[in-house]
């Protein structure tokens, strides 16, 4: 439920998520709420009672756009994106994705939306983040894309979004493709080996330094009791190991300096 239709299909009818739409993986489809107004002027916005700035998105427009979702397309879980709701994450995702085969998303404009519109037909108010934007076109975007590219088809394998940033409450271990030696920097030797356990250790190994480096709040997060085998808790040992290692490299290397 969108005043800007066109700007979401633009961007959602692209790339990974435009060709799951056109193989039928998942289906998204845009609302336009001018469409259910009753004036001619197509007015969705009036000035908000007590007196203030901007203007508020009437409640009518929506509920009518609403309705009609709900009639064409069967009742869903119906989110609001606002910088008021819950804090959006990998973990929220993976909630609603589990709970729900239908979601309506509202995008909001002005000064928001009238507050009884929220209290009759929001479930839920979700935030992606501790500032604001000019719409919730951005936001809706972002809580759709995250959600679609988990359903089955959309990725080629299911490893293509549980071994990323967030999936397991860790950041996603560096990258790297040809040339082998790029501006005198070269990829680590381990990646060149062709040894697939090995391999795998440095990856996980570097995903838990790049979370205590970067992320220290969600590695104090991070349950090391997942952790049911020897060699999984000997590869946070070593780590951290590695970590403490490097930093007493940097710390050395600044005091010479």
């Amino acid at each position: 439920m969108t005043l800007f239709p066109d700007a979401i299909e633009a961007m959602m009818g692209q790339s990974i998520i435009g060709r799951a739409r056109e193989r039928g993986y998942i289906t998204l489809e845009t609302h336009q709420i001018r469409d259910f107004t009753t004036n001619k002027q197509m007015q969705v916005d009036d000035y908000p009672y007590g007196g203030g700035r901007g203007a508020v998105m009437q409640a009518d427009p929506l509920y009518r756009c609403w309705q009609h979702v709900r009639e064409t397309a069967g009742p869903g879980y119906t989110i609001y994106l606002s910088p008021c709701g819950r804090v959006f994450d990998q973990q929220v995702a993976k909630e609603l994705y589990a709970a729900h085969d239908h979601i309506i998303l509202v995008c909001g404009h002005y000064e928001g939306v009238d507050q009884r519109f929220l209290d009759e037909c929001v479930d839920e108010e979700l935030s992606i983040g501790d500032f604001v934007v000019t719409g919730g076109e951005i936001p809706a975007m972002a809580v759709a894309d995250c959600l679609c590219r988990m359903a089955p088809g959309v990725l080629p394998e299911e490893s293509c979004y549980t071994d990323e940033s967030h999936w397991d409450g860790l950041l996603e271990y560096p990258q790297y493709s040809r040339p082998e030696v790029w501006h005198d920097r070269a990829v680590p030797a381990v990646l060149l080996s062709g040894h697939h356990g090995n391999v795998a250790d440095w990856r996980k190994k570097e995903s838990y330094k790049r979370t205590m480096i970067r992320r220290p709040d969600l590695f104090a997060r991070f349950d090391e009791t997942t952790l049911t085998t020897k060699h999984d808790r000997k590869v946070l040992a070593q780590a951290r190991a590695e970590l403490a290692a490097e930093r007493g490299e940097a710390e050395a290397q600044d005091g010479a300096q």
